[in-house]
């Protein structure tokens, strides 16, 4: 219990130095939360330091996804992605569930984490879903396809992270654009996407996606913005100015450390 404690002050202290954040709390643990700038700069967005810090500090997170928290920075990635109690959410292709853990302890009782696992790989990524269902009330599996998605209610984020160039790749069978659209309509009016990726060389577009696993940071958001999203800004949490982008993200040489973008869209309204 101590060591949680002292995990969450660390992460509240950093989150607070980040976002200029105000948290008052009661002898009874209960949290004030004030409106101030956002880990993006962006003022009068509610701020959950405290709620973040405690997500880290979750016992129930595995012990292998804890010790990537410093290349990850997961506290200051929930801030820029303005993750609040009671979202409605979409974590696609969740893998072992690094984010979606994090998601289901701020949205709480009263939200939803849909983790959506494409048809082309739920033989192989369903039960590590599943493991996520029974360990988190709120987490619900979706299979679909990637360009024609849908969830059982509107949702207030889309998030991706380390796979939209993937979705490029000839074997994953799936119209981008299509892909962009379905995203779109699955949001409300004011829904946020959040996509995080691996960096590639400046104009090289999407020709490194398969060989490098990479994509031109430029040329996802010009798809993203065909799709009728509004670019409302980008985090440099993850960013690594020593990545020439030359590197396959799994050499060893770069694994864990690449240079990625972290945007954030909005579908107006």
């Amino acid at each position: 219990m101590i060591g949680r404690l002292a995990a969450g002050a660390a992460v509240l202290a950093l989150m607070a130095g980040l976002s200029g954040c105000i948290i008052i709390s009661s002898e009874g643990g209960s949290r004030t939360v004030v409106a101030s700038a956002g880990a993006d700069g962006a003022m009068g967005v509610p701020s959950y330091a405290g709620l973040y810090a405690d997500a880290v500090a979750d016992p129930k997170r595995p012990a292998e996804e804890v010790a990537r928290d410093p290349l990850r920075h997961p506290a200051q990635i929930l801030a820029f992605a303005q993750v609040a109690p009671g979202d409605k959410v979409a974590d696609i292709r969740p893998g072992a569930g690094y984010f979606t853990r994090l998601f289901s302890d701020v949205v709480g009782p009263n939200g939803r984490v849909y983790a959506f696992v494409p048809n082309r790989t739920m033989a192989r990524e369903n039960p590590t879903a599943d493991l996520l269902v029974a360990a988190y009330p709120n987490v619900k599996r979706v299979n679909g396809l990637l360009d024609a998605m849908t969830y059982p209610e509107p949702l207030d984020m889309v998030f991706m992270s380390q796979e939209y160039h993937d979705f490029h790749i000839p074997g994953f069978d799936t119209d981008v654009a299509r892909m962009n659209a379905a995203v779109f309509a699955a949001l409300k009016p004011g829904g946020r996407y959040v996509v995080i990726d691996h960096q590639a060389a400046p104009g090289t577009g999407i020709s490194a996606v398969q060989t490098l696993h990479r994509i031109e940071g430029d040329h996802l958001k010009r798809e993203v913005e065909a799709a009728g999203f509004v670019f409302e800004g980008e985090s440099a949490v993850v960013a690594n100015p020593a990545d020439d982008h030359s590197l396959n993200v799994f050499d060893e040489k770069i694994r864990g450390r690449t240079d990625q973008f972290v945007y954030r869209f909005r579908k107006p309204g």
